[in-house]
């Protein structure tokens, strides 16, 4: 037995692996190409379960007519294959009642009595003249094994294979693996395509780096605007963002957690929250700048002063997002990944914000002083230089 806990997400099915193989070609060879992958897979290791769901297991009696001897015999084709119906087919034809109950008429060969092939010799049809001729004087019965159900996928013959992955394997990983074995086994004329959370994980997790930059360039406009300039958002986005996410990844690289579309959500939210403790920095030491300190000393006593602040708004962030990380249960592993994005990515970005963000300010922030002194058309007392009179 092997326990599977359900998709959080809407439109996942049974398994977390579903990989899909599609051709126009026909079902047994589909069947022999998917036993050589579920094959693989087991031997990969990173699977605990996988099976494909084409198997030709259902058995199946067909009875073949020789024609030659229908005819010497006088039976009509199609009037053997109407008995035929008849006798086999269990289809009712009529309904009658007995006390007030109604009940279906079906007119059908006893189970017992067509087991066998020796038992063909036990049925008649109807001949010339509407004599009897034994089934078996020009019938013969064909024993195989069909699939119980034919899939289809985009109007083609498909099979998926189904799997489930232990702890510490990334479903990406497994399926990975799959596109590697298939481009070494599946012949040209074959596809490869997804179901479930396989083709969530496929079509959603591509679009990732796609939103994250479009996160960056929003949140840089809107600091942008609100500090009109472009240095400073700059200053902000470089000096914090990226140590958050190389913090934050850490752990994933270490094994803690997935790069999963949970993960992907904490990511793009940390983008926003590490953002504002360059914010506060960066906005005080414009001001101080304004009041005639240098830009070292300015960053220097606006870091110092915004200390405070950022720890109490950071400790607030990861002491409510630490729960996240200690779920257990059914859907845990989705606030697992959430929570250990932003708590580790809060806390490593916090402690390099204070000391990278003022390094780029030193060198990238332009002079406030100077541009408060030409609005203001007066003389701005710049330290360090000395008053020349003639």
């Amino acid at each position: 037995m092997i326990p599977l806990t359900p998709p959080p997400l809407p439109g996942g099915g049974s398994f977390p692996v579903d990989f899909v193989i599609a051709s126009a070609a026909e079902p047994q060879q589909l069947a022999q190409f998917a036993n050589q992958l579920v094959g693989k897979a087991f031997q990969s290791g990173i699977f605990i379960y996988a099976d494909s769901d084409l198997k030709f297991d259902q058995p199946q009696a067909e009875v073949v007519f020789d024609r030659d001897k229908l005819r010497s015999q006088g039976v009509d084709l199609s009037q053997a294959g109407k008995d035929l119906s008849t006798l086999f087919g269990g289809n009712y034809v009529n309904r009658f009642s007995i006390q007030g109950q109604s009940y279906k008429v079906i007119p059908q060969v006893k189970r017992v009595e067509r087991l066998t092939p020796d038992q063909l010799a036990q049925i008649y049809v109807k001949g010339s003249d509407n004599q009897l001729v034994p089934l078996s004087t020009f019938a013969t019965l064909k024993t195989t094994t069909e699939p119980r159900q034919l899939n289809k996928f985009q109007q083609l013959n498909a099979v998926r294979i189904q799997g489930v992955i232990p702890p510490g394997v990334s479903l990406d990983q497994a399926l990975r693996f799959l596109e590697d074995q298939s481009k070494a086994i599946l012949p040209q004329g074959f596809t490869v395509d997804y179901a479930g959370e396989s083709r969530q994980l496929r079509t959603e997790g591509s679009k990732f780096l796609g939103v994250f930059l479009l996160s960056a360039v929003l949140i840089y406009l809107v600091l942008a605007a609100q500090f009109e300039s472009f240095r400073d958002p700059f200053i902000i986005l470089a000096g914090s963002v990226p140590l958050a996410i190389s913090g934050a990844l850490l752990f994933s690289f270490m094994g803690l957690t997935t790069l999963n579309i949970y993960s992907q959500v904490g990511l793009i939210t940390l983008v926003g929250l590490v953002s504002k403790n360059g914010i506060l920095i960066v906005e005080f030491a414009n001001h101080l700048q304004e009041t005639g300190k240098g830009k070292l000393a300015a960053v220097i006593e606006a870091a110092s002063t915004r200390l405070r602040p950022i720890l109490m708004t950071t400790a607030a962030t990861v002491v409510g997002h630490f729960p996240l990380v200690l779920a257990t249960g059914p859907g845990a592993g989705a606030r697992n990944s959430i929570g250990i994005m932003l708590v580790s990515g809060m806390i490593i970005g916090t402690l390099f914000t204070l000391f990278v963000v003022p390094s780029i300010y030193v060198l990238v922030a332009r002079k406030h002083v100077a541009l408060a002194a030409e609005e203001s058309g007066t003389e701005a007392e710049v330290p360090g230089l000395e008053e020349v009179t003639t």
